[in-house]
């Protein structure tokens, strides 16, 4: 199991890992997104931001990265970033399958990316992961399973997922939308030969967000790895962006409110890797002194107060604009 280590981890920041999906493609949907890149967007502007995050990151104790096949070319700057420093075999990488970017570099594109779980998508697309990262890649994610993706009911595919979990990948899904908790649910009944079909599951939770939180807490108990995403709810809770509750706090630790957002997720119990989604070096270096904010419980009380109905909350997600 690739987060076996982390158990014993003695650097804080190893349960905080980085996500791509802000500088794999020029457009994502993070607020104030569009000035985070003064210097441009081209391929060659986000291939050395990526590997720059990537440096700091490493070198700041975070042990897993976590990329997908719609981020652009995420998988292929991380790619050149693991061919370049071979004696980092420490850390975990993890993939998506099941979106196809389709902006072709732009921010204007009507769509950026497009859903499939097929099977005929996942051979595709597990050649073109492979191709990229070759024998670094520890966990392979359905991405984005819903109640009503055929990936829950498609044998086939099971089969494929527990021949590549066979192979020595461990095979794992993230969620999105109001009802997180049913596709929980449903992908942790799913077994191949007795056995369950998943190692991990990524979903989305954040002091406003937090529906999900019933059945990440059952997948930990079955023996799931838990990854957390979005935890500053696409910079709802950074900067001036955040409640007033969040700049209280933050500045009663001396801490940003991006690091109090991702320290709420780090206390949960059932939390194993929360993401930071980090544009910019100092973007991570403020997310990452999460792993030293200790909330007390009048502060977690007082933040459980923003909480919205999940239905509000992922209409507001859906309309953010992608800068």
């Amino acid at each position: 199991m690739p987060f076996t280590a982390l158990a014993t981890a003695t650097t804080p920041t190893a349960h905080i890992g980085l996500g791509l999906a802000a500088v794999g493609r020029p457009g994502y949907i993070n607020l104030h997104r569009d000035q985070d890149f003064p210097e441009g967007r081209d391929v060659e502007d986000l291939r050395a931001r990526t590997h720059e995050l990537l440096d700091a990151a490493y070198a700041q104790g975070v042990r897993y990265v976590d990329a997908a096949r719609s981020y652009g070319r995420a998988e292929e700057f991380l790619g050149e970033w693991l061919d370049a420093r071979p004696s980092f075999t420490d850390l975990v990488v993890g993939s998506k399958w099941g979106y196809t970017y389709t902006a072709d570099w732009s921010t204007e594109a009507e769509a950026h990316e497009v859903k499939d779980h097929s099977l005929a998508t996942f051979e595709r697309q597990r050649a073109e992961t492979r191709e990229l990262l070759g024998d670094r890649l520890d966990l392979y994610q359905i991405h984005s399973l819903t109640p009503d993706s055929p990936a829950l009911a498609d044998k086939e595919l099971h089969e494929r997922l527990a021949a590549l979990a066979a192979e020595g990948v461990a095979v794992g899904f993230s969620t999105s939308g109001p009802n997180q908790a049913d596709a929980i649910r449903a992908a942790l009944a799913l077994t191949v030969d007795g056995n369950p079909l998943f190692r991990t599951v990524q979903a989305t939770y954040n002091a406003l967000e937090t529906s999900a939180e019933p059945a990440l807490a059952e997948a930990h108990e079955a023996g799931l790895t838990v990854i957390v995403k979005e935890g500053m709810a696409n910079g709802r809770l950074a900067g001036d962006e955040a409640p007033a509750v969040f700049r209280e706090i933050a500045a009663d630790a001396g801490v940003g409110g991006d690091a109090v957002a991702l320290a709420l997720v780090l206390h949960q119990p059932w939390a194993g890797v929360v993401l930071s989604g980090a544009a910019t070096v100092t973007q991570l270096a403020g997310n990452l002194h999460a792993a030293v904010v200790d909330l007390d419980e009048e502060q977690r009380d007082r933040l459980e107060a923003l909480v919205e109905e999940p239905e509000s909350y992922w209409r507001h997600r859906a309309a953010l604009p992608w800068h």
